[in-house]
């Protein structure tokens, strides 16, 4: 036990007199550079960081402030806290425009937004921002190596957004067979259709508009029935014009035949 108390206490002595320690506590600002530097190379970012922060007001305005600055934003990059690495690397930027730097700064100051990106069934304002901020580094960088790569995050987090706004008029058009409120889901599915027209749940977004539509047309008030029956009728033939070969289809036409059927009604009558 006491061979045990005794190591602690020296192991407690050495970390206390470690460089690290001893450069936390010291006021040479060119030695916290020199170990914090260190440090980053050998991926020991938390470290690094905490002795960049110490010095960082110390060199504003000198020479070696263009890579400090650098070096400690990109440590709060491979430290994961992507909140602080886009503040900061767009601090450097700002800072920085004509620095050899810039580009890759700009780009991983997006990709740290979109790795904020949440899931698809939370709130996406993370999202739009990123897609703003990668947008704008494709603009301005057309001929940038990380172009592709931007390119990819586009589309992951385009998708992510169609995801959300499929899936919410989905909801509508499940709710609705409760509340028999069948406008809603129509509109959120022309909503959707419209504002990602090369979506992959197209194919479902026009199924279910029409879905919609049947259920509102059948259950319809007698005065507006007749009308919302041509209009589901409507939506029927753009589905299938578009989507001939669906796996939906059965189902759709089965809706469509009782459509028609209805409209007989009123087609007689006049």
């Amino acid at each position: 036990m006491k061979k045990l108390f005794y190591i602690l206490i020296t192991f407690t002595i050495l970390s206390s007199c470690s460089p690290y320690q001893k450069a936390l506590k010291s006021e040479d600002v060119a030695f916290k550079y020199q170990l914090g530097e260190e440090l980053y190379n050998r991926g020991k970012y938390s470290k690094a960081n905490k002795l960049f922060e110490q010095i960082v007001p110390s060199y504003r305005g000198k020479p070696q402030a263009e890579k400090l600055t650098y070096l400690n934003s990109m440590a709060y990059y491979n430290m994961e806290d992507y909140y602080l690495a886009s503040y900061h690397l767009d601090r450097f930027s700002s800072s920085y425009p004509r620095s050899e730097k810039t580009e890759e700064v700009q780009f991983l100051s997006a990709k740290s937004l979109y790795m904020l990106s949440p899931v698809y069934s939370k709130d996406q304002t993370e999202t739009k921002e990123a897609l703003d901020k990668l947008q704008l580094f494709i603009n301005t960088h057309p001929d940038s190596e990380y172009l592709p790569e931007a390119n990819k995050l586009v589309q992951e987090l385009d998708y992510k957004l169609e995801k959300k706004a499929f899936e919410i008029a989905k909801q509508y058009n499940q709710i609705a067979g409760y509340t028999r409120d069948y406008d809603a889901p129509i509109k959120a599915f022309e909503n959707f259709i419209l504002d990602f027209p090369g979506s992959s749940f197209r194919e479902e977004a026009l199924y279910y508009r029409f879905d919609s539509a049947y259920h509102l047309a059948i259950n319809s008030i007698e005065y507006k029935k007749q009308e919302r029956i041509e209009e589901a009728i409507n939506f029927y033939n753009s589905f299938k014009k578009s989507y001939g070969e669906s796996e939906l289809l059965e189902s759709a036409d089965q809706m469509k035949e009782e459509l028609q059927t209805e409209l007989q009604k009123y087609t007689t009558k006049s």
